[in-house]
């Protein structure tokens, strides 16, 4: 147990991984310190790690380095500047490697297996070889056998010990062979083209990563460089405009967005309309309009007004840095499945290098020659490195989980991906989920021979003074209709019952039934039949009309029901509304009506969804609110619309940054795509392992032929996990 107090957290670059080995070496290291919990992560070269007080951030690195890594901690992990230069610099220096690799080997081939170059040059062929292949064994092939000393000085092996051991038994033997005279048994061009080969690969694998990438480091980069502020001079009592970095906001600032510009963080809108195009934040294709009081997202884009935004989130607390937090907590973590991969690789090339020596060993007993006996057992050490199999998970991981981001998805952890294949019964709240969680003007209906946009006005005009969001919704319907309100005076807000002003000298009522005399039949008959919230308007007494108000379904509501039940999902819908409202609403998107909860109370949510587990189903909860976020938490897979509360998007395994609720399917559809193309990889690369090594160990495979068909399997696993980024909603 921790003799510290107090759990601390820091992420680490770690370099000098090559494999998988290395990884699970890195990670065994570290968990072996008192309290430490750390994951490693080949793909995206981090480590994410949790120790107690009694240890520092120094003792960690420290750890890494007598591991034989280099280990530095993470700055701002927004800023995407010193990461990327690093893969930058590392591309550069392989490039040269590979570069130089692949032209002396493709001249070593030439003199040795092109018969009239190798006839013309006789002797001095053999020679040339040797001057040419050195370049490519000790400059060209230095980082696998600098990581394969690091390791046996640990006493450890790597998948660099296996290729630094198998060029040199080639390259080594060729030159003894030279000297004493055996220039029949020359293998020159097999410790260059397999260097070659496996740097290619390696430089192949180092590109797609980077690309896996792209997608955090496009997020990072999202966000505005600067501002311009309102500063309040007292003198004056003017707001002048001053031009500050964003890093220098603070809650309660207020700034400008201009036509065209970035929103520079989270905020609310005090003055202006525009329409904001939050597609690279949250995936939301369609730009939505803004106005005063409407919430604004940092590193969106403002379309065609100016607005004035009062900052409510800054720095780390942001939206944009909780989605890339989420993101980069999800690709540094492990699925499940991978965790069988990481004990095949911490005991993989020890057993290789037994199998290697054996290998040697039977083709002497059998009456070979050494030179004979050499060749199959340098392809079983080239064949087997397992690059593919470290590669795997974390590639797939790494893109998928960065997809996810671009499509409005934050997947929180690579343990989700396991529960979306075993899920088989969502659960949709309603309000804000299936349908807009704004109410909008719906049914007019009049009583007698009054026309309904008379009463329309009528009711509009009143409520105009109002701040009510019925009354919003009936005065923004009467807008939209193209009713001209009138001029009112005398206005009264009557608590919990309505409101009450005089439009052209009549004085108008708009609230329940109980502020009328008279309420005819069918304004009763209106009531009882709607599905909404209806109010009366009327004068003299008496009601005239009934004006109803709903929270509507959003229109693509219907469509991602039926991509839910065609992904096997059985949908139920939970709502604390009337029994009337519910089965509307149901009805409208396609879920059965016996399906149905209404009147639900918060813990009722939480104990539909425990019964439904208790009856074998497998449940996803979708919800928005506070009252959803116990249902989250019980959920096998909990998904909170990212639109919603903080307290909901804590307590789910999948945040959907968009309102659409055709994200769940997406979201769902991404995870069991991401899922899927693991197992792909993980089949591949324990096949290709399990079938490549006896063939080489029997002499059926070259060690050239073994080292391209090892950097092809770790580039093919690498490739199938970017097809992901191709990934589209079906």
């Amino acid at each position: 147990m921790s003799t510290g107090t107090t759990d601390q957290h820091v992420d680490l670059a770690i370099s000098g991984m090559t494999c998988a080995s290395c990884s699970a070496r890195i990670e065994r290291k570290l968990n072996k310190l008192d309290g430490v919990s750390a994951s490693v992560n080949l793909a995206t070269e981090k480590a994410s790690v949790s120790f107690p007080s009694a240890l520092s951030v120094s003792d960690i690195v420290a750890t890494v380095e007598k591991t034989g890594y280099g280990a530095t901690e993470l700055g701002d992990r927004h800023s995407g500047g010193p990461e990327m230069t690093h893969d930058v610099v590392a591309d550069d220096s392989l490039r040269r490697r590979m570069t130089v690799a692949s032209v002396l080997a493709l001249l070593v081939v030439l003199i040795h297996m092109v018969p009239p170059v190798r006839d013309a040059l006789g002797m001095a062929g053999h020679w040339l070889q040797l001057v040419l292949t050195a370049p490519v064994y000790f400059w060209a092939a230095w980082p696998f056998h600098r990581a394969a000393a690091v390791n046996a000085r640990h006493g450890a092996s790597t998948m660099d010990t296996l290729v630094s051991v198998g060029i040199t038994a080639a390259f080594g033997w060729s030159v003894v062979a030279l000297l004493t005279g055996f220039t029949h048994d020359l293998y020159f061009e097999t410790a260059a083209v397999v260097t070659a080969f496996l740097l290619i690969g390696r430089f192949i694998e180092a590109r797609a990563k980077n690309e896996g990438r792209s997608a955090l480091s496009s997020l990072m980069q999202l966000g505005a460089k600067d501002v311009a502020v309102l500063r309040h001079e007292s003198a004056s009592g003017a707001w002048t405009e001053h031009r500050l970095p964003v890093s220098d906001l603070e809650v309660g600032t207020r700034f400008i967005v201009r036509p065209g510009e970035k929103v520079a963080t989270d905020g609310v809108v005090l003055t202006g309309r525009s329409t904001i195009d939050a597609s690279m934040v949250t995936g939301e294709s369609v730009p939505v309009e803004v106005r005063p009081r409407d919430q604004v997202t940092g590193a969106t884009l403002n379309g065609h007004g100016r607005l004035v935004v009062q900052a409510t989130r800054v720095g780390s607390e942001t939206t944009l840095a909780r989605i890339t937090e989420l993101v980069e907590q999800a690709q540094t973590g492990k699925a499940p499945v991978q965790r069988l991969a990481d004990r095949v690789s911490a005991v993989f090339v020890p057993t290789v290098l037994v199998i290697a020596a054996v290998t040697i060993l039977a083709w002497l007993v059998t009456g070979h020659t050494f030179t004979e006996a050499l060749a199959p057992a340098v392809a079983v050490l080239i064949i087997a490195c397992p690059c593919a199999l470290g590669l795997a998970t974390p590639t797939a991981l790494l893109t998928g989980t960065g997809r996810g981001a671009q499509l409005g998805i934050l997947i929180r952890g690579p343990q989700v991906l396991e529960s979306t294949r075993r899920v088989d019964t969502v659960v949709l709240d309603k309000t804000g989920t299936l349908t807009t969680g704004r109410p909008v003007l719906t049914d007019v209906v009049t009583a007698g021979s009054l026309p309904p946009h008379a009463a329309l006005k009528a009711a509009a005009s009143v409520e105009s003074n109002s701040e009510h969001p019925v009354g919003d919704a009936i005065v923004a319907g009467a807008r939209e209709r193209g009713v001209e309100l009138a001029r009112t005076t005398a206005f009264t807000n009557l608590p919990g019952e309505g409101v009450r002003a005089l439009v052209n000298g009549t004085e108008v009522t708009v609230g329940r039934p109980n502020l009328f005399e008279d309420v005819p039949e069918e304004l009763h008959e209106a009531m009882d039949a709607s599905t909404g919230t209806t109010v009366l308007v009327g004068w003299g007494g008496a009601a005239q009309a009934a004006i109803t108000v709903a929270d509507t379904p959003r229109e693509s509501s219907r469509r991602a029901v039926a991509r839910l039940v065609e992904l096997g999902l059985t949908p139920h819908l939970l709502t604390g509304d009337n029994p009337r409202v519910a089965a509307a609403v149901a009805e409208q998107v396609g879920i059965h009506g016996d399906r149905v909860r209404a009147g639900v109370l918060p813990q009722d949510k939480y104990a539909h969804v425990r019964d439904l587990q208790m009856q074998g189903k497998v449940v996803a909860m979708v919800g928005d609110g506070v009252n959803d976020a116990a249902a989250l938490a019980q959920a096998d897979l909990g998904m909170a619309m990212g639109t919603g509360t903080d307290v909901a998007a804590e307590s789910a395994d999948i945040v959907l940054m968009r309102s659409d609720v055709e994200a769940v399917a997406d979201a769902i559809g991404l995870s069991r795509k991401t899922l899927r193309i693991i197992q792909e990889n993980l089949v591949w690369a324990f096949s290709y392992n399990t079938l490549a090594i006896p063939l080489a160990a029997f002499g059926l495979l070259t060690p050239l032929i073994a080292g391209g068909a090892m950097a092809a399997s770790s580039v093919l696993v690498v490739l199938n996990s970017l097809r992901l980024r191709a990934y589209r909603a079906d």
